[in-house]
Parts: structure tokens; sequence; C-alpha cells
């Protein structure tokens, strides 16, 4: 893991992509959280159907919340063709850049571990293997950063179909699409057994397609990298109409396999990859064409120290410090909205251990 001082104004790179993930990261670090903690607080139709927007669907279906997650895995895919460039067009060793994929897949592997919180119960039964975001993202990556390295833009095409196809046919043959019916649970139970932590997720099979979620991000990636042969507004209307094209061959898709992100089929796979690249359409179109990045800066903090944010909202609790220099409001807040205040807190803290991040510089990388 390395920390780089370099200023925010001198990257070179697209600021849609840092807008957009950080978006992504101000959704699951701080504002769905505080609004579900509001939600305690507030007794309102209309807020339940906010609300309702802002948890899982249980199974088949799905909800805006359920976008996070492969927007998180599609914009890390998006940013690898910009970070493997030097060793993609020869001008690195590719033994440097297996080496570096293979750090940061152990790093990410072994933080999704952290993540989980079971790594100093000293209790093998509380240790599990494969059940976090990051996890998922660090396979994900592993299979794309090396799909990269090795084909070009049919290759890449070829491996993102052939994931999603191999994915379906023993779902489709050896199962169903309930959890426990489904082929990939019974990888899952089979390869990792009582590891496997919260049951209701599926992770073995379920990788082939996030791998597909973030090769899906890396085309995107690759086609603005390339905005010296295309220009920008063609690009996002490419983005945009592939976006659409993924989104109805992901409905259509459903009729057989079902939208159901708890397994990660491979129509939800589609759908939601369609969802991120209209968004990753909209923004660069906004932003990297237009040049309106006005008032979506402060996107910056969470997108450019991502895992970071991702770590310390999900491990590190910061509501003690907000209860110390609030001592005494519940009495004349209410216990709900005291609760609903130690989160907001909590989260303001949090983003402002990355706003000084940010403003010296410092952005860890793995």
């Amino acid at each position: 893991m390395t920390t780089t001082a370099t200023s925010p104004a001198v990257r070179g790179r697209l600021a849609s992509l840092d807008i957009l993930r950080g978006f992504d990261l101000f959704m699951l670090v701080f504002l769905q959280p505080v609004l579900v903690a509001v939600g305690a607080a507030v007794d309102a139709q209309w807020y339940d159907v906010l609300l309702y927007q802002l948890d899982h669907e249980v199974w088949e279906g799905f909800r805006a919340w359920d976008l996070v997650m492969p927007l998180f895995l599609f914009m890390v895919g998006a940013a690898l063709p910009f970070s493997l460039a030097r060793y993609i067009d020869g001008r690195c060793e590719r033994r440097k850049a297996y080496t570096r994929i293979m750090r940061r897949f152990l790093l990410l592997f072994l933080l999704g571990m952290v993540v989980q919180g079971n790594l100093l119960a000293l209790d093998p039964g509380a240790i599990t293997i494969y059940t976090n975001t990051l996890q998922a993202i660090a396979v994900g990556y592993l299979v794309s950063a090396v799909v990269l390295l090795n084909c070009g833009l049919r290759g890449r095409l070829a491996v993102t179909a052939a994931l999603l196809v191999i994915y379906w046919i023993p779902m489709h043959l050896c199962g169903d699409y309930t959890l426990e019916g489904s082929w990939a649970y019974a990888v899952d139970a089979a390869v990792i057994g009582p590891f496997r932590g919260d049951t209701t997720y599926t992770w073995i099979w379920s990788s082939l397609t996030f791998s597909a979620t973030v090769m899906i991000g890396a085309l995107a990636g690759e086609l603005m990298k390339n905005d010296r042969r295309l220009p920008r507004p063609r690009i996002a209307a490419i983005l945009a109409a592939s976006g659409a094209a993924l989104i109805a061959a992901g409905l259509l898709w459903s009729v057989e396999m079902p939208i159901i992100k708890r397994i990660w089929t491979s129509s939800m796979t589609l759908y939601a990859g369609g969802l991120s690249l209209l968004l990753m359409a909209a923004a660069y179109w906004w932003i990297d064409c237009l040049g309106h990045s006005r008032g979506l800066g402060w996107l910056k903090v969470y997108g450019m120290n991502a895992i970071t944010a991702y770590i310390l909202g999900e491990v590190v609790s910061f509501r003690s410090i907000v209860a110390s220099l609030s001592y005494g409001l519940q009495h004349i807040i209410g216990t709900e909205w005291y609760a609903a205040w130690l989160t907001f807190g909590n989260f303001i803290i949090l983003y402002l251990i990355l706003l000084v991040m940010y403003r010296r510089g410092i952005f860890v990388k793995l």
C-alpha cells in the first residue's frame, strides 16, 4: 500500500471518473446511512418509499440501492485502461504489471477480511473467507487486468461474453433461481462451506459475473481513453447507446434468468452494467465534454480515496466523538433524532478526514 502526494489539479485524468466514483462512495458512506437513520424518526409514507429504494431487493428485482456495488466494480474497471496504460502499450515490462496486479489483488482480498471484522476473533468458526465487496473487486480486478494485458478489443468483448455465458450454463441446467436451489449456492457450500458468512449471497461462482461487471467498466474506460481518435461527444453517445443496449439485453435475458443481485445473475450484470454506462455517459458528457464541474468537485474527496473511504466507513466508528461533543443533546431532540445526529456526525468526521487527505495530496493506492 502506498500514498502519493500530488496536487489534485495536476492529474492528467478524466474528472468524470473521480466524480462518478465519488458519487457512488458518497451514497455508500454518507447519504444512505444518514437517510436510513433519519427514517427511524420520520413517520411519513413518502419517506418509506424513499427508504424502500435505499435497501436491497429481497430477491428477484432491482432497486436503486442495488446499483451501488455494481457501479463500484464498474468504476474499478473504468480506471484500469488508464492505470495499466504503460504496461499495455509496452512502455514498462509486463512482469512488473503482473507483480502489481497480484499485490493489489492480495491486499484487496485481505482488506475485505478486515472489513468482515473476524480476523482478530481468534475463533476459526468466526472466520469468513469470501463475503465482501472488496473481495469481489479483487477478483474482478485480477481477471480484468490480465485480460486487458493479453487481449485486444475483440478478445476483451469475447471474454466478457464468455464470462456471462459460462455463469449461465450450469445455473440453467443444474438448478433453479431460488437461493438454496441455485448452482451458485451449491458451489459456495462445496468450496467454502462454513466459512461463507452471510448465506443470502453467493460469491465463488458469482466471481464470473463480478469479473464481467469490471470488464464492462474496462471497455468503457478504454473507449474514453481513446479521446484523441474520437471526439468526446461521440464517445458519450456510444457510452449511452451501449448502456441502453445492455439494459435491453438484461431485461430480455431476465425472461429466462431473473435479475437477482444476491447471486449476481448474468441478466443483472447486463442490466446494472447498462445503468452504469448511462451514468458514466451522463457524467462524461456533462463534465469532460461540456466542462461543467462546478459544485461537483467535492465528490473527488471521496472518489480519489475510494478504498480509504469504504474501509473507514465500514470499520471505524466516530460516534463516540460526536457523542462527547454533543453531550446532553439527546434530552433536547429525543432519542431517535439523536441517533440520526450521531450517524450524521460520524460521516461528517469521515468526510473531514478525507478532505484533509485530499487537500494535502495524500491518495492511498494499493
